[in-house]
């Protein structure tokens, strides 16, 4: 069953193209998924897992504490799967055909208040390479709205700062060119002519961001620099690497941006995502609303 797996997984990365993120998503769930099937419910092959065998899988994650999200992001994986497989003619039927996809709980995403992303941009020491490094950083994330992913995989030929943009790859390899303000501009033309040549190792690389080693940054090492940062910046909210993109998107709608042309910023497929924020800026001005009015 591993072995189909692997097919699978080569299917994604050489016919789909899916990012490492992704792929890395995919083999998550479907090894659990796998597990189960073989250590709980004894099966030797997917020709014999039916309906009952998917939702027997689906009721024990969902025991464990799993979010509605969560779930609806496995039987995605397992429908994929099991499409794949009848594809490939390694089985003769696809047990996931009627398995119903729960509604993700709709949780508005926490941003910060423009004095606390001001907080946080004043927070990285521009006395030292990592700090003109991270001031950069937490400028572009806040000025474009990019993912953690999509920052860490910048190279030095996505920057265009005379012309004022950036090209970023997203999800499922699409590009998309997006505007850098002036004070990003700034930290990024400070970081590339003091800084970076200090970090490079011996190795050269055309990563634009780098680690004490001289590579690529990490997602885990951007994570630790924000967590750091967030401190300095006696920021009491639980902050992750997506809160600064939150924020982009609602600052900007909250300034009256075009929709539509946030959910281009943000490489969204559908605008029904890039939706949730204009919630966010009406639970906003309600609370604004409550605090100031006389009579609220």
């Amino acid at each position: 069953m591993n072995d189909q797996l692997q097919d699978f997984l080569h299917y994604l990365v050489v016919e789909r193209g899916l990012s490492d993120n992704t792929i890395t998503s995919y083999k998550r769930d479907l090894k659990k998924y796998i597990q189960f099937q073989e250590e709980v419910e004894k099966l030797q092959s997917f020709e014999e897992v039916t309906r009952l065998h998917i939702i027997n899988f689906l009721k024990h994650i969902k025991e464990l504490g799993h979010s509605s999200r969560t779930i609806a992001r496995h039987i995605a994986s397992i429908r994929s799967f099991h499409q794949f497989l009848l594809r490939d003619r390694a089985v003769s039927h696809d047990p996931s055909v009627h398995i119903e996809t729960p509604q993700p709980e709709r949780t508005l995403p926490k941003v910060l208040s423009m004095a606390e992303v001001e907080q946080l941009l004043d927070s990285p020491s521009l006395d030292t390479a990592f700090g003109l490094r991270d001031k950069a950083m937490i400028e572009v994330l806040y000025a474009t709205g990019i993912r953690v992913s999509e920052l860490i995989g910048l190279n030095l030929g996505d920057i265009h700062l005379t012309m004022g943009f950036l090209r970023c790859i997203g999800k499922g390899n699409k590009e998309r060119i997006i505007p850098i303000g002036r004070a990003a501009t700034e930290s990024l033309e400070q970081y590339m002519n003091q800084a970076r040549g200090k970090l490079v190792g011996k190795t050269k690389t055309d990563a634009l961001f780098l680690n004490h080693h001289g590579n690529r940054l990490s997602r885990q090492g951007f994570w630790k620099i924000l967590k750091r940062l967030t401190e300095v910046a006696n920021i009491k909210k639980e902050l992750t690497p997506h809160t600064l993109r939150h924020s982009f998107a609602t600052h900007l709608l909250e300034n009256g941006a075009d929709l539509r042309a946030v959910q281009e910023m943000l490489g969204h497929a559908d605008i029904s995502t890039t939706q949730i924020y204009t919630h966010v800026t009406k639970a906003r001005l309600k609370d604004v609303y409550k605090s100031f009015h006389p009579r609220a």
